[in-house]
Formats: structure tokens, sequence, C-alpha cells
């Protein structure tokens, strides 16, 4: 865990979007311009009330990228370490080489594409606004307009899609100008359009074999996964969301956003309203997990492809022998236990939650 002030990380969340997706359960209300500057003047006045300086800045959604300018304005307040890492998450369908250009200028050093899919049918499954050219183009232009650190979402699970249907997407991608590549299951969450009329999606045997397929396909094209979703070129991995599975401090800024911040966890209530009419953001403590130091040392590394290290482990109080015994009763080809260090096997991150809660439960 690093608390240095200088090494926090920043998150903001724009909370503005031009349609709401059908699976997507993220905070955000439909975009108006009056709406979009009272928010981020809002924002402004958070960040000088906390001030700090931060390693890393992540403009997430929502669609950030909405709100560029603002982004632009923001950037100008916040103080920073030496080459922060900047990211502001952008969707294709509002993606030109004006706003792309003037990120750029204004600092912002890495763009997250939502892409999901490069199959017009799946992007029409999925309620996206762009198409798969769309998208192609939006990479194409962040690396014209000088981005190197270029990341892309894609999804697995979703009605009608296929081992080889995913595995041509990850292809495709892996032949663009990324870095780095977000890979996520479809979950049907609670008050989403999906919830309400549930589609027919691939069984979970299928969506298994999908994401080993493509797994192994990044990693044949060079993206390294390094976190249970995420793959990068070396070096590239998203270095603002590893402090989450470091337990890091990072200050979160805006409605439904959280915070590890000078040794307490919080988050801001999902209210947009109440967010622009208060002088500050609301502080709201999270609910105690019950979870000791060890435990949640645990659950997070073990969401990481590194692992976790038993001496670490112990420091933090756990108990090494246990810990080693419950691994006897995990399947040898979900894990990997290198003298010090057990780390799960991509296999293993299939079933991580039910591995991790045999490893660290009570």
């Amino acid at each position: 865990m690093n608390n240095n002030a200088e090494h926090r990380g920043l998150y903001i969340h724009i909370p503005f979007c031009l349609s709401k997706c059908p699976y997507c359960d993220f905070y955000s209300v439909k975009y108006d311009d009056s709406t979009a500057k009272a928010y981020s003047e809002a924002v402004k006045r958070n960040i000088i009330h906390y001030g700090g300086s931060f390693d890393t800045i992540y403009f997430g959604g929502g669609t950030p990228i909405l709100l560029w300018r603002e982004i632009c304005e923001i950037l100008k307040l916040v103080r920073t370490s030496s080459e922060p890492e900047v990211t502001v998450e952008a969707n294709p369908c509002c993606t030109d080489r004006e706003n792309l250009s003037a990120l750029f200028k204004a600092g912002v050093n890495r763009i997250s594409f939502g892409i999901q899919s490069l199959d017009d049918s799946q992007l029409g499954a999925l309620g996206r606004r762009h198409s798969s050219d769309d998208a192609v183009n939006a990479v194409k232009t962040a690396a014209a307009c000088g981005f190197y650190n270029i990341s892309a979402d894609m999804m697995i699970g979703s009605q009608g899609q296929t081992v080889q249907g995913v595995t041509k997407t990850a292809d495709m991608l892996s032949k663009l100008p990324l870095q780095h590549i977000s890979v996520y299951m479809l979950k049907i969450e609670e008050n989403t359009p999906f919830a309400l009329k549930k589609p027919e999606l691939p069984g979970e045997d299928e969506v298994c074999e999908m994401y080993l397929a493509v797994a192994q396909k990044l990693k044949d094209s060079g993206f390294e996964q390094y976190e249970i979703s995420n793959f990068s070129r070396k070096g590239f991995e998203c270095r603002h969301n590893l402090k989450y599975w470091n337990r890091d401090e990072y200050l979160g800024i805006g409605p439904a956003a959280h915070s590890h911040y000078n040794g307490t966890r919080f988050f801001t209530e999902r209210n947009l309203s109440r967010f622009i009419e208060s002088q500050f953001q609301s502080s709201i403590p999270e609910d105690d997990c019950g979870w000791t130091e060890a435990q949640e040392y645990a659950m997070l590394r073990l969401r990481l492809s590194e692992g976790l290290y038993m001496k670490e482990y112990g420091k933090r109080g756990g108990n090494i022998n246990e810990f080693i015994k419950r691994l006897d009763n995990i399947p040898d080809f979900y894990f990997n236990y290198d003298n010090d260090r057990v780390a799960l096997t991509a296999e293993g991150f299939l079933v991580s939650n039910a591995v991790i809660g045999l490893l660290i439960g009570s």
C-alpha cells in the first residue's frame, strides 16, 4: 500500500451520456449543456477544497468526452506529480479530431474507448451508438492526434455472440494502435432494461470458453494479462486502476464516486442535483465489510496476475499455515504457487470469487 501524498489517484465521475445502454447500471443522466457546465463548476470547487497532488487522474462515466472543454479547464486546477497518467474515457460516436487534439494539448495522455465489439450486429444488440468503422476510426484518429497510450473495452457473453466472433474482435483490436484492452463479461444488473427484459444470452460454459479464447488470442498478440479483466503491452498497465488492487489511496469526486483517502473509505451519494447545489460533496462512510487487513490484501491481490506474497499476507496478520492448508482444497490448475507467491491462472480467474472465498473466508 502506497499512501504517499504524491502517489495518490484522482477519479472524477462524469455522469452524462447521450443515451443509456440497456446493460449499464453506472450512475448517469442524459447530457444537457447547462447542467454539464454547472457540474464542472462543482467539480472545481471540490478539487480546490481537497487540494493535494496526484500522479494518476481518471475521468470515468458516463461519457466523459462529452465534457471535453470542461475537462481541459478542470485539469488546470489539478496539481500533479511528475509524469502523471491522465485518462479520459470516450465513446467512438462522440470522438473527433477537435476534441481529441484539445484533450491531448491539455495534458491527457491516455484515452480509453468503450468499443465493446467490432461486430455491428453485436453493437446493435448492446444498444451502442457507434459502428465498428466508427470504433476503428476513433482509435486511428487518437493515434494521429498524438496519443500513444490507447485502451479499448470489449464485452463478451452478449446475445448472439460466439467464441469465433469474440476471438475475431480480439484479433482485430490487437492490430489497431492499442496498448491496453479490457475484457468484461456481460452481467445483467438490477433496474436496467436488460433486467426487465432479459435477452437470450450464451450459456455459462460458452462464456467461459470465450474468455479463455480471448485471453489466449491477446497473449499471442503481445498483450499480457495483468488483472482478471485487463491486458496490456509491456509497460502500459493502467496505473490508476492498479491503485485499487494495491490498496493505494485515491480520491473520488462526483456523485457515486468512491474514495480511499487519508486512511478512510467513503463515497458520494448518487444525486447529481445535490452534488451541484452543495458547496462540497457528501462523504458517506463505507460500510465495514468485516474483513481484516490480511483478507482485504488477499482479495484484492488475487485479482492480479502477479498474485499475493505470503510474507506480506503474514505481515498483515494472516495465518500463512491456514492459507496454505486451504490451497490443498483448490484444484491445482486454478492457481500457481511459487515459493512465496500465490497467483490465480486464467481458469482460476473464471471462478475467482469462489476460490477467494475458500481461501480467505472465516
